[in-house]
């Protein structure tokens, strides 16, 4: 059945992100870091991993490197249209238009299909599971099968999903596919595999820039804490108060 799971009422849901909803506004004020921890509602116990992910839009290339290493690893369909983790091209038009395009998940590269001259800004923007604290994948989940890990990865027993597609509406970041053969849902792991044993997520371990970072919450140290302070990271859609621990830094206001 894999780790032991937690699980949230949805009553508890509820108040808990009525509750953030206000601490998302005052901590607007504070320091990056402090923002960014309290929006995700630290749990007590700090002697655990408490994983979250980083992604520095600056320094993503766009070379699909961590879409087809995430491919490999887990074992996922070679179709373009299965993926836990792909690359979106944000082109902004001089007329303030907007242009989102990700031909195979970014695996194959990008050709900018606007002119020049015509071009306002561009950017690359990887995208995947959130990993949220309060999920809302694990909310509606009618058996159990999607669950939090104790380190706060947010996981789907195959032994238990039943193909009903309750998560895949559910999660308002788009990042759940149904698997066509199994009939089962399938979402980034953060490949739960290896960071259990010390390494790093595939995608992390390809990504030429370091545009990619995860760590430990709880560890003061670890490299994705020294990056949420050194930076002003956003996450995507904090309206929602899902408790995403996906933190992006240069997020642009045209990112959905």
């Amino acid at each position: 059945m894999g780790p032991q799971r937690t699980g949230h009422s949805r009553r508890s849901f509820l108040k808990a992100a009525t509750a953030v909803g206000g601490g998302v506004i005052a901590s607007t004020f504070l320091k990056p870091f402090t923002a960014v921890v309290y929006a995700a509602e630290e749990p007590d116990d700090i002697s655990k991993p408490w994983y979250g992910y980083g992604i520095d839009i600056k320094k993503c290339i766009g070379c699909g490197l961590c879409a087809h290493a995430c491919k490999l690893e887990n074992n996922i369909l070679l179709e373009p249209f299965f993926f836990r983790t792909w690359v979106e091209q944000y082109t902004i038009k001089n007329d303030g238009s907007v242009i989102v395009e990700s031909p195979n998940g970014g695996i194959d590269g990008f050709t900018q299909s606007v002119p020049e001259e015509e071009i306002f800004k561009s950017f690359f923007v990887p995208k995947m599971c959130n990993h949220c604290h309060k999920s809302p994948c694990v909310q509606v989940c009618p058996v159990g099968a999607t669950y939090d890990s104790p380190e706060g990865v947010v996981l789907v027993d195959e032994k238990y999903c039943i193909g009903c597609r309750y998560c895949v509406q559910a999660c308002p970041y788009g990042c759940r596919y149904m698997h066509p053969e199994k009939n089962v849902v399938d979402k980034c792991t953060l490949c739960y595999h290896r960071i259990t044993k010390g390494l790093d997520p595939a995608c992390i371990e390809v990504c030429p820039t370091k545009a990619r970072i995860y760590g430990n919450l709880h560890d003061k140290t670890s490299p994705l804490v020294k990056f949420l302070k050194d930076h002003t990271c956003l996450v995507l859609k904090p309206h929602l108060n899902t408790g995403s621990k996906l933190f992006y830094n240069a997020l642009s206001a045209e990112v959905r």
